[in-house]
């Protein structure tokens, strides 16, 4: 592959889409990933979740985005610090994504977020994707966040 084409490929410049993405309002990206996420089951430490994939959260291939799922565990795992109690979510340190296998358009995934520990300073999680007919893991995350320690000054 040239040079030039990559390059074209990487700045989507000028194409059927410039003018849908400019017009898209700040803060647009959760909202898009989290549109039909249901949840079924809340506790402290643990959330389980449910997401038909939409088309548009697709890669080229046609399978659910990898940006989409680790969007996902963001979200999804910043929720479940709350359910400690923790006053804030914090902000991202690290975030870890192993793809094992596809989800496809239309295909229902689970989502279930566990608290692995959520201490005055760091919170850890993890992200398991399941499709939700066979129970084979497509993808698993983890999410370290640094929650912001409140001055005593």
């Amino acid at each position: 592959m040239d040079l030039e084409h990559v390059k074209r490929f990487v700045e989507k410049e000028g194409g059927n889409y410039e003018s849908t993405v400019d017009s898209m309002p700040p803060n647009f990206i959760e909202p898009m990933v989290m549109q039909g996420l249901k949840i079924h089951h809340i506790e402290p430490g643990r959330i389980l979740c449910s997401l038909t994939v939409p088309d548009r959260l697709l890669n080229s291939g046609n399978s659910l985005h990898g940006g989409a799922t680790a969007a996902l565990v963001d979200i999804v795992g910043s929720a479940v610090i709350f359910t400690m109690g923790a006053p804030t979510t914090g902000v991202s340190v690290e975030i870890n994504v192993s793809y094992l296998d596809a989800a496809y358009a239309g295909e229902e995934i689970e989502i279930e977020s566990k608290a692995l520990r959520v201490g005055k300073a760091f919170a850890v999680v993890s992200v398991e994707f399941r499709k939700k007919e066979t129970g084979k893991i497509i993808a698993q995350g983890r999410h370290t966040k640094y929650l912001a320690v409140s001055s005593k000054l």
